[in-house]
């Protein structure tokens, strides 16, 4: 009975810490998208407040007293029990090194250097946003130095960074994983640009008015299965997803007049996040469980959606009757194949959210090379947008003509994210791994070509989505397919599905 009771009382403990973390989530949100921009200051002061607030709750006396009670006991709780425990621990380890003065401060400038970036970007600036960099920088080189035993052995600052966002990998497994990719990539790319297929595009550069492709979003979501009774669609410089919990989960997404692709795969791209979350179950979605378990995990589901299902000639061939409808003289004479092949169009590009799937990891790499080198000590802050420049040259063949659309493309360093990138790169490998064990079990295109996506998505809830973060990425892949992440899937994901597009010899 006491043990129960140290239970119940530390769950409820952690609850008041979850709550905590919603509210900022909806602050966080509404920063980046209806937030006056005149409030920053206030704002910043605010989130700054209550992420000393949940610092202090994650790192006090109280939740130590419930990890010592609770570590004698581990094998005697359930999984569920056992995970809130781990994670618990693992934040508690982490944050009482770096003193709560340091939090705050982190906080309130992650706010305003957000805030800043979306200007910079927007006024082609690299300057304005090179003194905030340059903070952010500086903080998390201070935290690693801070948390240094959390390094493996033999490795580097930057190890603990990566593992933060996708457990147990370090710069050794993602230079491996890397090169791998690039033997399979580089090679194809350059059959492509030698290839003589010719893909008609220019249709997708038809001018489409913003109204209308709210109304195709709207649509997207609602047929993909986003549950717009639990959600919200909004507009940001950057699309994302965020929001408290499986009852209200919100995305963003942006529109170009003269690209309305782009807007197709951010909303179908920022669905496969809102639909994990959304599907969590009930049990353990009030919880600090209840979210994806690893970022890797959750960007395969927003590429599986995006890429799996939405860059297919099934899906065109379910989504061109649709699009008809709502724009009939633009798209009067344009078949699911024109649509689908332009969709998977392969060609260097400057944007990464923007970019095709074959070129796209090669975005991921320059990220993760800069980042090493910014960690390493190899790299200052005012050199980034030449070094942005010459891997852009080096790895893809183009120069972006500003910082805008270089260095200053992402939100992610201007919110402390280092060592998110190479998530990206293992989504769309887990998301090929799912797609190979999907087919086992059903007829995916079939399915796709048919609108059946519940059928897809009640799949993906039972394997991933209901089980949040209960499981690591590996115990989940293990769990449920007796092996973890192998990238051989992605590799001949790419391979098959490019060189049958550009009709290569194999």
């Amino acid at each position: 009975m006491e043990l129960n009771k140290k239970v119940e009382d530390f769950k409820a403990y952690l609850d008041r810490i979850n709550t905590f973390n919603s509210a900022m989530s909806i602050l966080s949100f509404d920063s980046s998208t209806i937030a006056p921009a005149g409030g920053i200051a206030l704002r910043a002061k605010r989130m700054g407040f209550l992420q000393l607030e949940i610092f202090k709750m994650t790192t006090g006396e109280e939740i130590k007293g419930y990890l010592e009670a609770l570590a004698p006991h581990l094998d005697e709780l359930d999984k569920p029990t056992q995970a809130m425990y781990k994670k618990a621990k693992k934040k508690y380890d982490e944050l009482t090194k770096i003193p709560p003065e340091k939090v705050q401060e982190y906080a309130t400038l992650t706010e305003e250097a957000e805030s800043v970036w979306a200007q910079a970007r927007k006024d082609n600036d690299f300057a304005a946003f090179a003194p905030y960099l340059s903070r952010l920088i500086a903080f998390n080189k201070e935290f690693l130095i801070l948390r240094a035993d959390e390094m493996p052995e033999g490795g580097k600052p930057y190890d603990i960074l990566l593992d933060d966002f996708e457990a147990g990998m370090t710069i050794e497994k993602y230079d491996d994983f890397f090169e791998k990719l690039k033997a399979v990539v580089v090679p194809l790319i350059k059959q492509i640009a030698a290839s003589k297929k010719e893909i008609q595009t220019d249709f997708a550069k038809y001018h489409v008015d913003i109204p209308a492709q709210r109304k195709i979003s709207d649509r997207l979501a609602e047929q993909i299965g986003f549950d717009i009774s639990r959600g919200y669609i909004g507009e940001a410089a950057h699309p994302f997803c965020g929001g408290p919990d499986k009852t209200d989960v919100r995305i963003t997404t942006r529109y170009d007049e003269n690209d309305f692709l782009s807007s197709v795969y951010s909303i179908l791209h920022e669905c496969g996040h809102a639909i994990y979350e959304q599907n969590i179950a009930d049990e353990i979605a009030d919880t600090t469980l209840g979210t994806g378990t690893s970022m890797g995990i959750h960007e395969s589901q927003s590429r599986f959606y995006e890429n799996v299902i939405g860059r297919s000639l099934a899906y065109w061939q379910y989504l061109t009757p649709s699009l008809k409808e709502i724009l009939p003289q633009e798209f009067a004479n344009i078949t699911p194949l024109m649509f689908f092949e332009a969709a998977n169009k392969s060609q260097p590009s400057l944007i990464r959210v923007e970019a095709d799937e074959l070129t796209y990891g090669l975005h991921i790499v320059i990220r993760y090379e800069i980042e090493k080198m910014i960690f390493a000590g190899e790299v200052e802050v005012n050199d980034l947008p030449a070094l942005w420049n010459k891997k852009y040259a080096e790895y893809l063949g183009i120069t972006p003509p500003t910082d805008a659309d270089g260095v200053l493309q992402d939100i992610h360093w201007s919110i402390g994210m280092f060592g998110y990138f190479p998530t990206y790169a293992l989504g769309s490998a887990y998301a090929a791994q799912l797609l190979y064990y999907m087919n086992k079990e059903m007829d995916v295109d079939a399915l796709i070509a048919k609108g059946e996506f519940a059928t897809i998505t009640k799949w993906l809830e039972e394997k991933i989505h209901k089980h949040g973060s209960v499981y690591t990425p590996n115990e989940l892949m293990e769990l449920n397919f007796g092996e973890q992440l192998n990238g051989e899937y992605y590799a001949k994901y790419l391979k098959d599905k490019f060189t049958a597009l550009y009709e290569l010899l194999c």
